[in-house]
């Protein structure tokens, strides 16, 4: 039996590491080992960082309604409560959105909120 040199093989899975890290500095992009350790890293942070993204925007939208209901003279807490006992289903990144852009709808809401509280 012929041996059989795997060497288009190796290159070729080599050049798909070297393309994968483009964007890295100085052996972390030339170095085969060092590339593929530093992309098994970057693969890593980034499974971990799409899960976390979703944390951080809720925690923006919140951040957002928080302080645009303070001006109306409530907390964030008693607005959501209020607006679930009055059944008004919408989401905090709408609800952000809605405090931003449309300040009136926002604050109907917020008024939406407060009766059904003081009922």
């Amino acid at each position: 039996m012929p041996r059989v040199k795997g060497g288009t093989t190796h290159h070729r899975r080599q050049r798909g590491v070297l393309t994968a890290v483009r964007g890295h500095k100085q052996a972390r992009r030339t170095r085969i080992q060092t590339a593929k350790e530093s992309l098994l890293h970057a693969m890593a942070y980034q499974t971990a960082h799409r899960r976390s993204r979703k944390r951080d925007f809720r925690a923006l939208w919140v951040i957002r309604i928080n302080a645009a209901v303070r001006t109306h003279g409530l907390s964030y807490s008693r607005f959501i409560r209020g607006l679930s006992m009055a059944g008004v289903t919408v989401d905090r990144k709408n609800l952000a959105d809605l405090a931003i852009r449309e300040p009136a709808a926002f604050a109907q809401l917020v008024t939406t909120a407060q009766g059904a509280l003081s009922a």
